[in-house]
């Protein structure tokens, strides 16, 4: 009898965790620690239920005696991963569009580029490939920026640079933004905020014409930084505002955590939408490299509020060996009126 309540307790409590890991925002658990860790890697998470599936099973072979509880916690264990499936294949697993660009469209690169790895020079014939009229590089420093910059303006591409860093002594701290001379001058706004240990930049255009453009580097959510990775969200959220925004870099953040920072209905944060959700690639993962992308977690974001509309997003996974730990993303955008 003992046995039976013992076995009933631990497949109650295997079944909470698992509920917790799948949908933590169930229980306002999605920015907890340990779960947001967790929550964010959904596809590794499927792959290492599927290997305790396959354990397990074999220990339910070899002793008869625990095969109905060990099979319940199969059940369980596949329970969790048919419905960790369908939540990313409704955020989607990523495609191409070969729609040509149009003229008014923008198109937004952003690249966490580990202290400039993976050198200006690859950095500015990928943005070159990518035709990019917005470039956010988070933890990348001013000199590579203009380095960037330099070899885009003898490509016929003029960028002005913007650049931010709390301080000098980490690469990781700096924050670059290049922006098509095309769209006119921008100057950053210093009053409205930053994050709290990485910095952001927030620039607006100074004929008033043109979208607000945001980059973006949150703080990871180490055990150590949780309540800045927090402070970096909700400052984040109330930026992500306003008819014409764009809104990109590192988030260090899933949708598991953003969504529950949405201010406005159809929105994935602040008022901002998430250009990956939109394209149905929001399950690529572009963190970290070492996994494969389907089982990382997807981490920069391009965003935008509704000005604009999505006509393609991708995370680009041939750049795995370039240096840095991140992927890039690329979104092309089109005005939406």
């Amino acid at each position: 009898m003992i046995r039976k309540v013992l076995a009933a307790v631990l497949v109650l409590i295997a079944a909470a965790i698992l509920l917790v890991a799948v949908w933590p925002q169930l229980f306002g658990l999605q920015d907890a620690p340990i779960i947001a860790q967790v929550v964010s890697l959904r596809g590794l998470d499927i792959a290492i239920a599927l290997v305790l599936v396959i354990v397990i099973a074999l220990m339910a072979a070899a002793w008869r005696g625990g095969r109905r509880f060990l099979g319940l916690l199969v059940v369980l264990l596949l329970a969790f991963c048919a419905l960790s499936v369908g939540i990313l294949a409704t955020r989607g697993f990523g495609g191409t569009d070969s729609s040509p660009k149009a003229a008014n469209n923008v198109t937004v690169l952003s690249w966490n580029t580990e202290g400039g790895k993976p050198g200006a020079g690859e950095i500015a014939r990928l943005a070159l490939a990518e035709h990019a009229d917005v470039i956010t590089l988070p933890e990348t420093t001013h000199a590579t920026g203009l380095a960037v910059a330099a070899t885009l303006k003898a490509a016929g591409r003029p960028m002005w640079v913007y650049w931010a860093a709390h301080g000098t002594i980490y690469q990781s701290h700096a924050t670059t933004l290049l922006i098509s001379a095309s769209l006119g001058r921008y100057t950053v706004d210093t009053s409205a905020g930053d994050t709290s240990v990485l910095s952001s930049i927030i620039a607006r255009p100074d004929s008033g014409e043109g979208p607000t453009i945001v980059a973006v580097h949150a703080v990871s959510p180490k055990p150590a930084e949780m309540l800045n990775w927090r402070a970096d969200l909700a400052f984040l959220s109330k930026t992500c505002a306003g008819s014409n925004l764009i809104m990109a870099g590192d988030f260090n953040s899933t949708l598991d955590a953003l969504e529950s920072l949405a201010t406005k209905t159809g929105a994935q944060f602040g008022e901002c939408s998430d250009a990956g959700l939109a394209a149905h690639a929001a399950s690529v993962g572009s963190w970290p490299t070492m996994l494969p992308p389907l089982l990382g977690a997807q981490i920069d974001h391009v965003m935008y509020t509704g000005a604009w509309k999505v006509q393609s997003m991708r995370v680009l996974v041939d750049e795995d060996n370039a240096g840095s730990d991140h992927r890039p993303v690329v979104a092309t955008l089109t005005p939406a009126s």
